[in-house]
Protein backbone atom coordinates (compact mmCIF):
# COMPACT_ATOMS: atom_id res chain seq x y z
CA UNK A 1 0.00 0.00 0.00
CA UNK A 2 1.35 3.50 -1.03
CA UNK A 3 1.98 6.16 1.33
CA UNK A 4 -0.70 8.53 1.97
CA UNK A 5 0.42 12.59 0.52
CA UNK A 6 0.67 13.45 4.97
CA UNK A 7 2.87 10.51 5.73
CA UNK A 8 5.31 10.28 2.54
CA UNK A 9 8.55 10.94 3.08
CA UNK A 10 8.27 11.40 6.82
CA UNK A 11 10.68 9.63 9.48
CA UNK A 12 9.73 9.07 12.82
CA UNK A 13 12.14 9.77 15.72
CA UNK A 14 11.92 9.94 20.01
CA UNK A 15 12.91 13.05 21.88
CA UNK A 16 12.70 13.97 25.11
CA UNK A 17 11.82 17.31 26.86
CA UNK A 18 11.85 18.57 29.93
CA UNK A 19 9.66 20.66 30.79
CA UNK A 20 7.91 21.96 34.73
CA UNK A 21 5.07 19.72 35.90
CA UNK A 22 2.57 21.98 37.13
CA UNK A 23 1.10 20.24 39.95
CA UNK A 24 4.14 19.91 41.77
CA UNK A 25 6.53 22.55 40.20
CA UNK A 26 9.67 20.21 39.52
CA UNK A 27 11.18 18.94 35.97
CA UNK A 28 9.78 16.10 34.63
CA UNK A 29 11.13 14.23 31.66
CA UNK A 30 8.70 13.62 28.72
CA UNK A 31 9.27 11.70 25.67
CA UNK A 32 8.08 13.01 22.57
CA UNK A 33 7.50 11.00 18.94
CA UNK A 34 8.30 13.21 16.50
CA UNK A 35 7.95 12.88 12.82
CA UNK A 36 9.59 14.94 9.94
CA UNK A 37 8.77 15.22 6.60
CA UNK A 38 10.87 16.19 3.63
CA UNK A 39 8.69 18.57 3.01
CA UNK A 40 9.30 21.85 4.67
CA UNK A 41 7.11 21.99 7.67
CA UNK A 42 7.09 19.75 10.71
CA UNK A 43 4.82 17.43 12.17
CA UNK A 44 4.79 16.85 16.42
CA UNK A 45 2.59 14.20 17.88
CA UNK A 46 3.34 13.65 21.71
CA UNK A 47 3.77 10.25 23.49
CA UNK A 48 2.61 8.64 26.29
CA UNK A 49 4.16 10.87 29.03
CA UNK A 50 6.42 9.08 31.90
CA UNK A 51 4.83 9.41 34.75
CA UNK A 52 6.29 12.10 37.21
CA UNK A 53 8.31 10.90 40.17
CA UNK A 54 6.71 10.58 43.60
CA UNK A 55 6.79 14.29 45.97
CA UNK A 56 10.67 14.33 47.84
CA UNK A 57 10.46 14.87 50.79
CA UNK A 58 10.77 18.91 50.55
CA UNK A 59 6.88 18.88 49.33
CA UNK A 60 4.75 20.59 52.11
CA UNK A 61 3.09 17.95 54.35
CA UNK A 62 -0.63 17.81 54.04
CA UNK A 63 -2.64 20.37 56.13
CA UNK A 64 -4.03 17.43 58.53
CA UNK A 65 -0.86 15.94 58.92
CA UNK A 66 0.43 19.63 59.49
CA UNK A 67 -1.95 20.19 62.35
CA UNK A 68 -1.19 17.40 64.11
CA UNK A 69 2.79 18.15 64.17
CA UNK A 70 1.84 21.78 65.86
CA UNK A 71 -0.29 20.24 67.98
CA UNK A 72 2.34 18.19 69.43
CA UNK A 73 4.67 20.75 69.69
CA UNK A 74 1.52 22.52 71.69
CA UNK A 75 1.64 19.61 73.73
CA UNK A 76 5.59 20.13 74.24
CA UNK A 77 5.51 24.02 75.06
CA UNK A 78 3.05 23.43 77.74
CA UNK A 79 4.52 20.80 79.56
CA UNK A 80 7.85 22.46 79.49
CA UNK A 81 6.54 25.90 80.20
CA UNK A 82 3.56 24.47 82.68
CA UNK A 83 0.78 26.28 80.77
CA UNK A 84 -2.85 24.78 79.21
CA UNK A 85 -2.37 23.98 75.98
CA UNK A 86 -5.68 25.21 75.33
CA UNK A 87 -4.38 29.07 76.45
CA UNK A 88 -1.44 28.16 73.64
CA UNK A 89 -3.74 26.87 70.84
CA UNK A 90 -5.94 30.11 71.42
CA UNK A 91 -3.02 32.51 70.89
CA UNK A 92 -1.77 30.73 68.08
CA UNK A 93 -5.46 30.65 66.48
CA UNK A 94 -6.05 34.52 67.35
CA UNK A 95 -2.83 35.67 66.09
CA UNK A 96 -2.08 33.67 62.88
CA UNK A 97 -5.11 31.19 62.07
CA UNK A 98 -2.10 28.86 62.50
CA UNK A 99 -0.55 30.25 59.61
CA UNK A 100 3.51 29.67 60.29
CA UNK A 101 4.79 32.17 57.30
CA UNK A 102 2.42 34.78 58.78
CA UNK A 103 3.63 38.19 58.93
CA UNK A 104 1.53 41.46 60.26
CA UNK A 105 2.04 45.00 59.44
CA UNK A 106 4.06 45.42 62.54
CA UNK A 107 6.58 42.88 61.70
CA UNK A 108 5.00 39.84 64.13
CA UNK A 109 6.61 36.89 62.72
CA UNK A 110 4.65 33.40 62.92
CA UNK A 111 2.56 31.03 64.23
CA UNK A 112 2.36 33.14 67.91
CA UNK A 113 3.26 36.61 65.80
CA UNK A 114 6.78 36.99 67.76
CA UNK A 115 8.17 40.64 66.81
CA UNK A 116 11.84 39.87 66.31
CA UNK A 117 12.93 41.12 69.58
CA UNK A 118 10.63 39.09 71.62
CA UNK A 119 11.97 36.26 69.52
CA UNK A 120 15.24 37.04 69.81
CA UNK A 121 14.98 37.79 73.50
CA UNK A 122 13.29 34.60 74.41
CA UNK A 123 15.65 32.34 72.51
CA UNK A 124 13.73 31.90 69.04
CA UNK A 125 16.27 31.59 66.60
CA UNK A 126 13.58 30.95 63.40
CA UNK A 127 10.42 32.56 63.69
CA UNK A 128 8.84 30.71 61.08
CA UNK A 129 10.03 27.08 62.30
CA UNK A 130 6.79 26.18 64.06
CA UNK A 131 8.39 24.35 67.08
CA UNK A 132 10.82 27.16 67.53
CA UNK A 133 8.17 29.66 67.33
CA UNK A 134 5.61 28.11 69.67
CA UNK A 135 8.20 27.45 72.12
CA UNK A 136 9.39 31.15 72.11
CA UNK A 137 5.88 32.14 72.39
CA UNK A 138 4.76 29.98 75.59
CA UNK A 139 8.31 31.08 77.08
CA UNK A 140 6.75 34.56 76.85
CA UNK A 141 3.31 33.53 78.08
CA UNK A 142 4.91 32.03 81.31
CA UNK A 143 7.04 34.96 81.91
CA UNK A 144 4.37 37.21 81.75
CA UNK A 145 1.65 35.41 83.71
CA UNK A 146 4.66 34.91 86.55
CA UNK A 147 5.28 39.18 86.08
CA UNK A 148 1.44 39.76 86.68
CA UNK A 149 1.20 36.32 89.34
CA UNK A 150 -1.33 34.78 87.46
CA UNK A 151 -3.63 37.66 86.05
CA UNK A 152 -4.03 35.77 82.82
CA UNK A 153 -5.57 39.34 80.81
CA UNK A 154 -3.10 41.21 82.04
CA UNK A 155 -0.87 38.88 80.80
CA UNK A 156 -2.77 38.64 77.45
CA UNK A 157 -2.48 42.26 77.25
CA UNK A 158 1.13 42.37 77.83
CA UNK A 159 1.04 39.76 74.65
CA UNK A 160 -0.84 41.67 72.53
CA UNK A 161 0.14 45.56 73.58
CA UNK A 162 3.49 45.35 75.59
CA UNK A 163 4.67 45.37 78.90
CA UNK A 164 5.08 48.93 78.59
CA UNK A 165 1.44 49.35 77.95
CA UNK A 166 0.07 47.12 80.84
CA UNK A 167 2.81 49.22 83.24
CA UNK A 168 1.65 52.98 81.65
CA UNK A 169 -2.57 52.19 82.88
CA UNK A 170 -1.58 49.68 85.42
CA UNK A 171 -4.40 47.71 84.05
CA UNK A 172 -5.17 46.20 81.06
CA UNK A 173 -5.08 49.36 78.47
CA UNK A 174 -7.99 51.26 76.99
CA UNK A 175 -6.96 49.97 73.28
CA UNK A 176 -10.20 48.87 71.67
CA UNK A 177 -7.52 46.14 69.74
CA UNK A 178 -6.37 45.14 72.42
CA UNK A 179 -9.76 45.03 74.43
CA UNK A 180 -10.98 43.39 71.33
CA UNK A 181 -7.85 40.73 71.46
CA UNK A 182 -8.73 39.36 75.12
CA UNK A 183 -12.48 38.91 74.06
CA UNK A 184 -11.06 36.76 70.81
CA UNK A 185 -8.95 34.97 73.27
CA UNK A 186 -11.23 33.95 75.58
CA UNK A 187 -13.64 33.05 73.10
CA UNK A 188 -11.12 30.31 71.62
CA UNK A 189 -10.51 29.04 75.13
CA UNK A 190 -14.37 28.19 75.92
CA UNK A 191 -14.64 26.54 72.50
CA UNK A 192 -11.10 24.81 73.78
CA UNK A 193 -10.84 22.84 70.80
CA UNK A 194 -7.44 22.07 69.02
CA UNK A 195 -7.38 22.41 65.14
CA UNK A 196 -10.15 19.92 63.93
CA UNK A 197 -7.41 17.21 62.61
CA UNK A 198 -6.53 16.66 65.83
CA UNK A 199 -8.66 13.94 67.37
CA UNK A 200 -7.99 14.27 71.52
CA UNK A 201 -10.44 14.35 74.35
CA UNK A 202 -11.89 17.92 75.03
CA UNK A 203 -11.06 19.42 78.00
CA UNK A 204 -13.49 20.02 81.20
CA UNK A 205 -16.01 22.48 80.61
CA UNK A 206 -14.53 24.60 83.64
CA UNK A 207 -11.03 24.91 82.01
CA UNK A 208 -13.50 27.61 79.84
CA UNK A 209 -15.67 28.97 81.86
CA UNK A 210 -16.90 32.32 80.27
CA UNK A 211 -15.22 35.54 80.61
CA UNK A 212 -17.31 38.41 81.16
CA UNK A 213 -17.02 41.55 78.25
CA UNK A 214 -15.07 43.77 80.68
CA UNK A 215 -11.56 41.84 80.67
CA UNK A 216 -10.23 44.45 83.47
CA UNK A 217 -12.41 42.87 86.32
CA UNK A 218 -11.47 39.05 85.26
CA UNK A 219 -8.38 37.45 86.24
CA UNK A 220 -8.20 33.93 85.30
CA UNK A 221 -6.70 31.02 87.55
CA UNK A 222 -4.88 27.44 87.09
CA UNK A 223 -6.74 25.44 89.77
CA UNK A 224 -4.37 22.22 90.90
CA UNK A 225 -6.33 19.54 88.44
CA UNK A 226 -4.91 21.83 85.56
CA UNK A 227 -7.84 23.88 84.37
CA UNK A 228 -8.23 27.12 83.30
CA UNK A 229 -10.90 29.10 85.37
CA UNK A 230 -11.59 32.88 84.97
CA UNK A 231 -12.90 34.81 88.36
CA UNK A 232 -15.01 37.82 88.75
CA UNK A 233 -12.24 40.07 90.85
Amino acid sequence: MADSPSTAGAAERMVSVVSADQRTGRLVRNVVAVTRRDAPGRVTRPAAQVPAPAPSSTTPPERPKYLAAIAEAVERAAARHSLPPELIHSVIKVESNYNPLAVSSKGALGLMQLIPSTARRFGVLDAFDPADNIQGGAKYLRYLLDLYRGDYPLALAAYNAGEGAVAKYGAVPPYPETQNYLRLVARQLRESAPPAAVEKPQPPAAAAAAMPDDPKHVRAVVGEDGALRYVSQ
